[in-house]
């Protein structure tokens, strides 16, 4: 895909997760003594930290929640996202505590509903050209694991 929005701009710090991306892995930041998940990347709230990140690291997560909040976006911020009104932003709670926000795909973005469950797919993005980013990268969206909202009796 020639890709012709915005890039990401990713810090030293944050190569770990977009390389684990790549290999459509969706990872957190994780503490190595009480096991507490982080996003984005911080120290551990729980107790002392080692330095840099010492007691800290990246792991594998399930990549599913449930939505937490979620926008549908009607007007365009930048031009070249005009071809995919409406779209649908979220908050998503992961199953593992911390929020991540993504985009909906996978659903019509009226069919989106808070506590929705999703999941974390991929989309490989090729020709990425902007100043010194990389040419080459993934991004993580999500989908529902279910489309139809729940009844209530």
């Amino acid at each position: 895909m020639d890709w012709k929005k915005p890039v990401v701009m990713a810090d030293t710090d944050m190569i770990p997760f977009w390389e684990a991306l790549k290999r459509h892995e969706f990872v957190l930041f994780r503490c190595k003594k009480c096991g507490a998940w982080y996003w984005p990347p911080a120290f551990c709230r729980f107790h002392d930290n080692e330095a840099l990140f010492g007691n800290l690291g990246w792991e594998k997560a399930s990549g599913k929640g449930k939505i937490f909040a979620f926008n549908i976006v009607y007007r365009a911020l930048h031009p070249a996202y005009q071809d995919e009104l409406p779209y649908c932003t979220a908050l998503i709670e992961l199953d593992e505590g911390p929020m991540f926000g993504t985009q909906i795909i996978g659903c019509d973005p009226k069919e989106v509903y808070i506590g929705m469950p999703v999941e974390v797919v991929f989309e490989d993005i090729t020709k990425a050209k902007y100043q010194n980013i990389i040419e080459e990268f993934t991004l993580p969206y999500c989908r529902p694991i279910e489309t139809k909202k729940p009844t209530h009796a």
